[in-house]
């Protein structure tokens, strides 16, 4: 094999995103809301998948989505993603229906016999689709986050905070900068009577509850 044949581009590095690799609507499909048991979105989502693909439905079941929010944080200067659903009790559903508006029966007892699964949001049994709008916040809710994406701090100035971790521990404090480039929140602490500048990560400290 050739160095150029080995050679990837940033690009192909990529990995694939159904969310926006993907036009929103394919021939055929529409998105429906089908509603489950909370905190059970993604197994939920990984059962379905894995059934679709066994029972070979692939033209009637596409995308499964659970969308979250994506953000990246630091964590003792490692960065990480940190995902937070958006919609908790609810999957969205790239599906072919019948003719009729129905789900085809095999993709119906597929669905309906999986843990955790509710029904699709709709009237007289049949799933009502998104509309575009809807689908295009769903997808866009649900892309692969850019590495380079900001860290999220949950803290601005004037924030009354506890520290959590660290010397300090069970202080409380008054944020005086947040520092999202470095992941470090700089609170005021009176020590021995004075007050003084501490750097935190911000997992070391909580709000407190006013």
């Amino acid at each position: 094999m050739t160095e150029e044949a080995d050679a990837v581009t940033p690009e192909e590095d990529r990995p694939f995103d159904p969310a926006s690799d993907l036009p929103a609507y394919r021939e055929g499909m529409d998105w429906f809301v089908l509603r489950v048991a909370s905190n059970k979105e993604n197994s939920v989502r990984e059962t379905l998948l894995r059934k679709v693909q066994i029972e070979e439905k692939e033209s009637w079941v596409g995308r499964i989505m659970v969308p979250t929010e994506k953000s990246q944080t630091l964590q003792n200067g490692k960065r990480r993603v940190v995902e937070t659903k958006l919609y908790p009790g609810y999957v969205f559903v790239e599906m072919k229906l019948e003719d009729d508006g129905r789900i085809q029966q095999d993709v119906f007892f597929l669905i309906k016999e999986t843990t955790g699964v509710g029904d699709f949001v709709g009237t007289a049994g049949r799933p009502t689709p998104m509309t575009p709008e809807e689908v295009e916040k769903m997808l866009f809710d649900s892309r692969v986050p850019d590495s380079e994406a900001e860290v999220k701090l949950e803290f601005v100035k004037g924030d009354n905070v506890t520290i959590n971790e660290g010397p300090f521990a069970s202080y409380e404090g008054t944020v005086d900068e947040v520092l999202p480039e470095r992941g470090i929140v700089r609170v005021l602490v009176t020590i021995f009577g004075r007050q003084a500048p501490v750097e935190l990560e911000y997992w070391q400290i909580s709000k407190v509850e006013s």
